[in-house]
């Protein structure tokens, strides 16, 4: 699974996300990707059985790239625990992705097989997402 190797904080406070992506809004590397429509949290967890999704329609055929990563840790506190007393321990990691982000990209596949393994992966998230191809069409939206 996903996590940083080291981090300078241990744990951070939740932030906002506010506004659309800056950076990773257009496909890089591959000719489809993933994009984000709605701001949210995903998790290292969600990342893994979307790529093992992916890779499994594929049948390993054509390249991958994961275009987020989860560098936030999330806490939370012990069930019945009192207040007070700091913050949570960390749960796990999540990567904050905000409405226009590339989360995946594919090549070398044809384009009804990349379409499909894409909208596998768009079943994991919890945001809603739709799926590009460079040539600017936009090929389908998932829930």
């Amino acid at each position: 699974m996903l996590m940083p190797k080291r981090v300078k904080w241990r744990k951070l406070m939740r932030g906002r996300m506010r506004g659309k992506a800056l950076r990773g809004a257009e496909l890089l590397y591959g000719d489809f990707g993933l994009q984000a429509l709605e701001p949210g949290w995903v998790s290292a967890r969600q990342i893994e059985a979307a790529r093992r999704a992916i890779v499994r329609y594929m049948r390993r055929r054509g390249k991958v790239w994961i275009r987020i990563f989860p560098d936030k840790p999330f806490t939370r506190k012990a069930a019945e625990t009192r207040m007070g007393k700091g913050k949570g321990n960390v749960e796990y990691w999540v990567a904050v992705v905000k409405p226009g982000r590339i989360m995946f990209e594919l090549a070398g596949v044809p384009a009804e097989a990349a379409v499909q393994a894409l909208k596998q992966a768009s079943y994991k998230f919890s945001i809603k997402t739709k799926v590009v191809a460079r040539d600017e069409e936009v090929v389908g939206e998932q829930e």
